[in-house]
Order: C-alpha cells, then sequence, then structure tokens
C-alpha cells in the first residue's frame, strides 16, 4: 500500500515524540505527566475485526476477517514503554470474475513495539504505539488454484486507551494500521500485486503487575 498522507503526518509526530526519550524532563512535568508507573510490567489480550485497506489484488475481493493480538510491555519510565506484541488475523479471498472461492489468507506478526503513554486523566489513560517487525503469510486453498505469499516486513501504528478498573487491570480498546505488503507465487507464476495491508479494530484486557 502506498503511505497514506494521514498516516505519514502520524508517524512523523511519533518519531519527533520518541526523540523527547533522550531528553531530560524536569521534576514538575514528570510528576505531573506520565501514564505509568516505572518497572511496571502489562500484559493484554485483544480481539476484533480486520478490514484490509484495498483490494488484495486485482480481480479479488477480501473479507473482514477476525484479529487476535497478545502484548507484553514493560515501563522504561513514566511515559514509555517496550515490549513484544503478536498477532493474528484471517481473511477470506474470492474472485470476482467469475465468482470462485479462492480459500483463506492467514497472517502471524511478529511486533517489538515500543509505546508512549504521556498522560492519564483519572481512571483513562490514552497511548500510541509503533511496532517493526515481519509478517508470516500463508494460504489455504479451496480450489485447485496454488498461491504462496510472501512473508513481509511488518511497520505497525496503533491508538488506543486503557480503563482502569484496578490497580491490577484495565479494559482496553485500540485502532491500529499494519503494513503487508508483498507477492505470491504459485499457479500462474509471481504476481507482485499482493497486498494484505489492514486495519485493525481491538477490544480486551491487560493485566498490570
Amino acid at each position: 500500500m502506498r503511505p497514506l498522507t494521514l498516516t505519514t503526518r502520524l508517524f512523523v509526530l511519533l518519531l519527533a515524540l520518541i526523540s523527547m526519550v533522550g531528553m531530560p524532563l524536569q521534576a514538575s512535568w514528570a510528576e505531573e505527566f506520565g501514564g505509568t508507573e516505572p518497572g511496571k510490567w502489562i500484559l493484554g489480550t485483544r480481539v476484533g475485526f480486520s478490514p484490509v485497506t484495498q483490494q488484495l489484488s486485482d480481480n479479488t475481493s477480501t473479507s473482514i476477517g477476525p484479529i487476535v493480538n497478545f502484548q507484553g510491555l514493560y515501563s522504561l519510565n513514566r511515559w514509555f514503554l517496550v515490549g513484544l506484541m503478536v498477532e493474528w488475523e484471517r481473511h477470506g479471498v474470492s474472485l470476482e470474475r467469475p465468482d470462485m472461492d479462492l480459500g483463506h489468507q492467514d497472517t502471524v506478526s511478529v511486533l517489538p513495539t515500543m509505546e508512549l503513554r504521556p498522560v492519564k486523566f483519572d481512571r483513562i489513560t490514552p497511548y500510541v504505539n509503533m511496532s517493526f517487525g515481519v509478517n508470516i503469510n500463508s494460504f489455504g486453498e479451496n480450489t485447485a488454484i496454488r498461491i504462496s505469499p510472501s512473508n513481509t516486513f511488518a511497520w505497525r501504528l496503533g491508538w488506543g486507551a486503557d480503563y482502569r478498573l484496578s490497580e491490577q487491570f484495565a479494559l482496553n480498546v485500540e485502532w491500529a494500521y499494519k503494513r503487508n505488503d508483498g507477492h505470491t507465487t504459485g499457479t500462474g507464476g509471481r504476481n507482485d500485486d499482493w497486498n494484505a495491508s489492514s486495519f485493525a479494530f481491538l477490544f480486551g484486557g491487560k493485566i498490570y503487575f
């Protein structure tokens, strides 16, 4: 997928915020702001749905699929966390002309992640995170047509919020964009026009300890 103007601007903004990690913080700012505590682990499990951002390939249609996300983060200070995210999603794929069900694509994404939590509002903690990693793609065929998608570079940008029910548990919602742009090989040769980039809408919970 070609970079979107809004996505690019948010990406630049996030990079600017990350560059602040190395800057010294005034004590008064640190006391007033910050959405977490140093040395905290956060484990999360979320589920949701995931539409692709565009047509997967020419003459194909792609279903909105399920998505499952696991994450583990460690807070280095009051507002910067690092960790790992693992995400699975599935999309049904069919030809438009002639109408034919081709099968489904599965994607497992392994994503080292950094997250910013600059503020909190009582029980609500907004955040933004960014991940880089790999998309491991596979295809389950329903016809004799063989499709083998490539593994691809993954870049993921997410926005969300936690609602703290207690010191140890929070409800979570998150929206994210993930890049998954590659090619396929198989029946008919190589197809360089294969883009499974997607949006994710996630709902779940997190444990703090």
